[in-house]
């Protein structure tokens, strides 16, 4: 398989969710392993880098990042909508419990090992952040936030690059922001902001 992963430099891996796209999460313990989506997640610092995640009580995937100390962020495509939703939908201790296979299995995912944690990558992400759980038992507890401080990061670079996204002719890869029900908005086009003076002109010649 050709890949145009490449690693993000850590100071910058902050920009791999500071437009807000929804996630995917995913942990491994004990042999098992679990993928599901988050739609409430956000980068937190720049160096060292930190993020924030909710996980419900009731989701597997927490519990196998409470119990291995780490979990992996990944930035899913137009392109894996319809996986997104379905990763988000459904319940991988259900189907291991009564089918004998996980999520992986049952949607035939293929992914790829990290550099640092143990949790599974998947393949066709627009990015991925391995991460290390930075244990807050008050917030986890009250209010599902876990923090997490990356110690790994990569991006296709076919849209992620020197630092900025560009998704310019790769519409499959524009990344997806889930809003409620199965419906999602679209990463969309860039802009650049000018910069203005104090007196509210931009700056430039003849404004």
């Amino acid at each position: 398989m050709t890949t145009f992963r490449a690693p993000v430099e850590l100071e910058k891996a902050y920009r791999l969710l500071n437009h807000g796209p929804t996630v995917l999460v995913s942990a491994a313990h004990g042999g098992r392993r679990n993928i599901m989506a988050a739609a409430w997640a956000m980068p937190l610092d720049f160096a060292p880098p930190k993020v924030a995640v909710v996980l419900d009580k009731s989701t597997w995937t927490r519990q196998l990042l409470e119990a291995s100390g780490e979990f992996a962020l990944h930035v899913p495509t137009v392109s894996q909508v319809d996986l997104t939703q379905a990763l988000g939908s459904s319940s991988g201790l259900a189907l291991t419990e009564q089918q004998g296979i996980d999520k992986f299995a049952a949607y035939g995912l293929q992914t790829f090992a990290g550099q640092v944690v143990g949790a599974p990558l998947l393949e066709g992400c627009a990015a991925w952040l391995e991460c290390r759980l930075l244990p807050e038992a008050g917030i986890q507890q009250s209010y599902d936030l876990f923090l997490g401080e990356v110690v790994a990061a990569h991006a296709d670079t076919r849209v992620f690059s020197a630092g900025r996204w560009h998704f310019e002719g790769q519409d499959a890869l524009r990344t997806i922001h889930h809003v409620a029900g199965g419906h999602f908005l679209v990463d969309g086009d860039a802009i650049d902001a000018r910069p203005l003076t104090p007196d509210g002109t931009d700056g430039t010649d003849g404004a």
